[in-house]
C-alpha cells in the first residue's frame, strides 16, 4: 500500500513518535519521490536532542522495502575529515577506501543511482584547529558539494549549523529549535588532557594500560592534548606509546599524523600513513588492529614492529618479513625444497628471493627488453614467462629449454591463426612443475614443465577472457585443481579430470588482479586479490572464506604449503603468515 504514486506508507515503517511522523512523512515523500522534481538535497536541521540522528536511523531500518529508498551508504562523519569520510564512502560503495578525488571519479563513472545518508555533518573535523581539516566546511567544500553535484547522487544531511549547507534549493526538514552558525566543528567534550588521562587504567608497571581504557577517553584524549599547556608534550607521549596507536581514535590518530608540524617518533607517520585505510574501518579488535600496524611497520620501523608483534601474533595472520622498496610485476613460488621465490621487478629483471627471510637469493639471467606480468617457474633456473606485450617465452639452460620452448610456439602459433587464442594469463604449481595457461577465449590449457607433452589438457571454462590463473596437482594420484578469474569478475574451478564446476567459486563486480593456491595442511586453499583492496582466502573442501585486508597494491601472489603468502605489487613484496588452524573459525 503506497501513499499516492511513489510514496510508501509510513505506517510500513518502523514505530515513530506522532510529533516526529510529519517529519518521517516528509522525509519518505523526499525519498521516494521519482519524479525528479524534488531537489537532491535533504536538509535535516534542529537543535540539540530536538531527534534528527534518530529520524535518520528510523528512516535507515525500514528503507530497504522500497526501490527508491534503499540506502547505499550511510556515513556518520563526526571525527572524520574529508579523507576518512571518503575512505569509509568508498568501502560502502564497494570501491575500496579511496582518496576524495578518486572516489569522486570513481562515483562519477558510476552510473547507478546513489542515496546517501551523513549524519552529524556539522560534527565533522579532526586535528589541529588551526588547520582546515579541524573545520566541518572543509568536508563540504572538500567532498559533499562536489558529490552533490553528480546528477546520480541524492543525500541526507544531518546539520545543527544553519549555515554550513546552502538551504537554497534544498529539501528542509526543520525539527525545531535553532543552533547558532559556527565556521568550525562542534567541539567535543572539554574535559582537561591530565582528567582524561588520570582516568586510564594501569599497568603494573604504570603505564596506561588502552585497552581498558573508556570509550570517551579513547576518542577525545588527542583533542584534549591539543589544549593542554604542553600539548607538544603531551601529543609526543601518546604518539610514542605503541598501546595508544592500537586502542585510540584511529580517525583522530589520521588527522593529527596528516600534520606535518607533528614530530613523531621512528618513522610512524609513514607507518600509519600505510595502515590508515584499514585502521579507519571500524577494526575493533585489538588483536587485528596490532596485525595492521605491525604490517605497516615491518620493514619500515624495527622498534614498533617488534613491539606489537607479540599481540599481533595473536591474530589469524601476521606478518613475517618486507621488501618495501623492491617494486614487483610478477610473483611465483618455486617447486623444490629450496623454499624460493621468483620475482620479476617492473624493469624485467628476474630474481629469486628466500621464503622465509625475503633476501636475495640469486639472479635470473632473462632476455632483454623483457617485462614479465605473470611468472611458472620450473625450478630456480627454468621457467615461463608472460610478457606484457602477451608473448610466452622460456627462460632455461639450455638442456631444459625444449619442453619451455615448446609451450611458448604451441601458443605463439595458435595466436598466429587466432587472435582469441592469445595468451592473456599464467599461473603455477608452488609444488609441482605444473603451469596454466589462459587466453582471450575463456580457454585455460594444462601443461607439465617437468617433461615433454604435445599438447596440453585444455578446456573452455569462461565466457569472457582470462585474466589470471594458478594450478594445485595434489600428490600421490590425486587430482589437479586450475583455478582462474576472467574479466567479468568471475572465478571457476576446473578439477581436470571432470567438467567445470557449475557455478563460479566467487561472482563480483571487481577485477581479480592475482591468484594463488597451495595444499596446505588444512586442505586446498585459494587466495583472490581483489580491485577493491580485498583478499579472499578460500577453504576449498569447505567453500569458508575468510577476507584479509590488503594494505598495498597487490599485482602477484604466491602461496605455499606452510601457509605463507606473498603479496608483491608497486609497493614492494611482502609476507604473512597465516594461521590455517584458526583462519575460517567464526
Amino acid at each position: 500500500m503506497t501513499v499516492g504514486a511513489a510514496t510508501p506508507d509510513i505506517a510500513s515503517w518502523p514505530p515513530l513518535d506522532d510529533d516526529k511522523r510529519p517529519y518521517g512523512q516528509q522525509l519518505l515523500d523526499w525519498a521516494a519521490d521519482g519524479s525528479g522534481e524534488r531537489p537532491r538535497l535533504c536538509l535535516l536541521r534542529g537543535a540539540e536532542g530536538s531527534g534528527k540522528s534518530h529520524l535518520l536511523a528510523w528512516f535507515l531500518a525500514g528503507a530497504a522495502g522500497h526501490p527508491r529508498t534503499i540506502v547505499h551508504a550511510t556515513v556518520p562523519a563526526e571525527g572524520l575529515t574529508a579523507e576518512t569520510f571518503a575512505w569509509e564512502l568508498g568501502r560502502q560503495l564497494g570501491y575500496g577506501p579511496l582518496s576524495p578525488a578518486r572516489l569522486l571519479d570513481r562515483i562519477g563513472r558510476d552510473q547507478r543511482p546513489l542515496l546517501l545518508l551523513v549524519p552529524d555533518a556539522h560534527r565533522a573535523g579532526a586535528g589541529p584547529a588551526d588547520l582546515p581539516a579541524a573545520a566541518p566546511a572543509t568536508l563540504v567544500a572538500d567532498l559533499l558539494n562536489p558529490l552533490l553535484s553528480l546528477p546520480q547522487l541524492r543525500a541526507a544531511v544531518e546539520t545543527g549549523d544553519f549555515g554550513l549547507l546552502p538551504a537554497d534549493g534544498a529539501e528542509i526538514i526543520d525539527l525545531g529549535g535553532r543552533t547558532a552558525p559556527s565556521p568550525g566543528r562542534r567541539p567535543s567534550a572539554q574535559t582537561p588532557f591530565a582528567k582524561l588521562l588520570a582516568a586510564v587504567p594501569r599497568t603494573p608497571d604504570g603505564r596506561p594500560d588502552w585497552s581498558r581504557a573508556s570509550g570517551p577517553a579513547r576518542r577525545h584524549i588527542l583533542d584534549a592534548a591539543l589544549r593542554a599547556d604542553d600539548p607538544e608534550a603531551a601529543v609526543r607521549g601518546l604518539l610514542a606509546d605503541p598501546g595508544f596507536l592500537v586502542h585510540g581514535s584511529a580517525t583522530a590518530l589520521t588527522a593529527l599524523l596528516a600534520d606535518e608540524r607533528v614530530p613523531t617518533p621512528g618513522d610512524l607517520r609513514r607507518v600509519w600513513r600505510r595502515a590508515a585505510p584499514e585502521l579507519t574501518a571500524h577494526h575493533t579488535d585489538s588483536a587485528e588492529r596490532a596485525a595492521l600496524l605491525h604490517a605497516a611497520a615491518v620493514g619500515t620501523d624495527p622498534v614498533l614492529a617488534e613491539y606489537l608483534r607479540p599481540l599481533a601474533q595473536q591474530h589469524r595472520w601476521t606478518a613475517v618479513w618486507a621488501q618495501p622498496d623492491l617494486p614487483v610485476a610478477a610473483l611465483a613460488a618455486v617447486p623444490g625444497e629450496e623454499h624460493q621465490l621468483a620475482a620479476a621487478d617492473t624493469t624485467g629483471r628476474l630474481r629469486t628471493y628466500h621464503l622465509n627471510t625475503g633476501a636475495p637469493a640469486g639472479v635470473i639471467g632473462s632476455p632483454p627488453f623483457v617485462r614479465p606480468v605473470s611468472l611458472a617457474a620450473r625450478d630456480t633456473h627454468s621457467m615461463l614467462l608472460l610478457d606484457q606485450t602477451g608473448t610466452l617465452l622460456p627462460v632455461a639452460p639450455e638442456d631444459d629449454a625444449a619442453v619451455l620452448g615448446h609451450i611458448a610456439e604451441h601458443h605463439g602459433a595458435a595466436a598466429l591463426t587466432r587472435k582469441e587464442s592469445q595468451v592473456t594469463a599464467l599461473g603455477g604449481d608452488p609444488e609441482s612443475p605444473y603451469a596454466v595457461v589462459g587466453d582471450r577465449e575463456g580457454s585455460l590449457h594444462l601443461w607439465s614443465l617437468g617433461d615433454g607433452q604435445g599438447v596440453p589438457r585444455s578446456c573452455r571454462v569462461h565466457e569472457q577472457p582470462v585474466r589470471a590463473a594458478t594450478c594445485l596437482h595434489i600428490a600421490a594420484g590425486g587430482p589437479t585443481f586450475v583455478f582462474s578469474a576472467a574479466l567479468d569478475g568471475s572465478v571457476r574451478l576446473w578439477e581436470t579430470s571432470t567438467e567445470p564446476m557449475p557455478v563460479p567459486v566467487e561472482q563480483r563486480p571487481y577485477l581479480t588482479t592475482a591468484l594463488a593456491a597451495a595444499d596446505t595442511p588444512a586442505g586446498p586453499v585459494l587466495a583472490v586479490a581483489w580491485s577493491d583492496a580485498e583478499l579472499h582466502l578460500w577453504h576449498v573442501p569447505s567453500g569458508r572464506m575468510r577476507t584479509l585486508p590488503l594494505l598495498h597494491a597487490c599485482h602477484a601472489l604466491a602461496l605455499t604449503s606452510r601457509g605463507v603468502l606473498v603479496i608483491g605489487g608497486p609497493d614492494g613484496l611482502y609476507a604473512v603468515q597465516l594461521r590455517l588452524d584458526t583462519l575460517w573459525e567464526p
